[in-house]
């Protein structure tokens, strides 16, 4: 079976992928929007207290979760054992893994991305990972049809060039539900809802909205490689590439001085654990 029927097929699946997964984040948030701060520690293992109102959904006792940042503070931390041994790996844009094992780890359940920041080297391909688009704007789904679909992407509504091929299959793919954007701009960072027209409008990094999905799923949430140096525009940005400092400084779409700030509190409150 070819042409339209099987595109039909494909959407359906992803679209019904979606709703499962907009299930698991939105059952009761309004009850769960950050981790229980009851926690008992036993030999060394975080051992939940408190479980989300959803746990008999997911069918798990304590679900402890690693949030997995980009940044270069990772490096030669050899943090990839510990990592790993999380229940619930997250990672997000196209942050790698292989060549850099050690000190990230070698396992990821979710990767959140954007159409621009996806792996488009099959290399990187892993099955046992479930990739979340983030949807910025209304071309970010048009571009995931048009890439499932097999029809031409027009990369002029992007800010730089986003994948032109998918290596994931359908089906491991889902669709966050924006109001987990939304949560993360608007009630954590305090963003205004409308920017003065010659302002960049301000959105949340792919890290801070990672961090909020999981405050949804999981338990426990852990964090690494979310510590900037601001001080040093010349230190490392990412655990990977030559990319500096002043590149994220210079960027006008992120707060990151505001999310840095957001970050400090939740960790003063035992809300989430450093591992860097």
């Amino acid at each position: 079976m070819t042409g339209l029927p099987v595109m039909k097929r494909i959407l359906l699946m992803i679209f019904l992928a979606a709703a499962v997964m907009y299930g698991i984040l939105l059952w009761k948030t309004n009850v769960y929007l950050l981790p229980p701060t009851a926690i008992r520690r036993k030999t060394g293992l975080e051992m939940c207290k408190l479980e989300p109102p959803f746990a008999s959904l997911l069918n798990v006792f304590c679900r402890r979760c690693v949030v997995v940042g980009n940044g270069g503070v990772l490096r030669n931390k050899t943090l990839g054992e510990k990592i790993d041994s999380y229940d619930v790996v997250i990672r997000m844009n196209n942050g790698p893994v292989i060549g850099y094992e050690e000190d990230v780890g070698r396992r990821t359940t979710f990767r959140l991305f954007y159409p621009e920041s996806i792996f488009s080297d099959p290399i990187n391909y892993d099955p046992n990972t479930t990739v979340i688009l983030l949807v910025f704007k209304p071309h970010d789904l048009k571009w995931l049809w048009n890439i499932l679909s097999g029809h031409k992407i027009n990369t002029n509504s992007f800010w730089k060039k986003p994948a032109l091929k998918m290596i994931y299959k359908a089906n491991q793919i889902r669709v966050l539900d924006p109001v987990i954007i939304r949560k993360t701009a608007h009630e954590w960072l305090q963003f205004p809802t409308k920017f003065p027209r010659k302002e960049k409008p301000k959105h949340p990094t792919t890290g801070l909205i990672a961090i909020t999905m999981a405050f949804h799923i999981c338990s426990e949430v852990h964090l690494a490689g979310f510590k900037y140096n601001f001080t040093d525009r010349n230190s490392s940005l990412h655990y990977y590439g030559n990319e500096t400092m002043s590149e994220m400084i210079e960027n006008g779409y992120h707060n990151i001085i505001a999310e840095q700030t957001f970050l400090k509190s939740l960790i003063d409150k035992n809300f989430v654990i450093s591992l860097t």
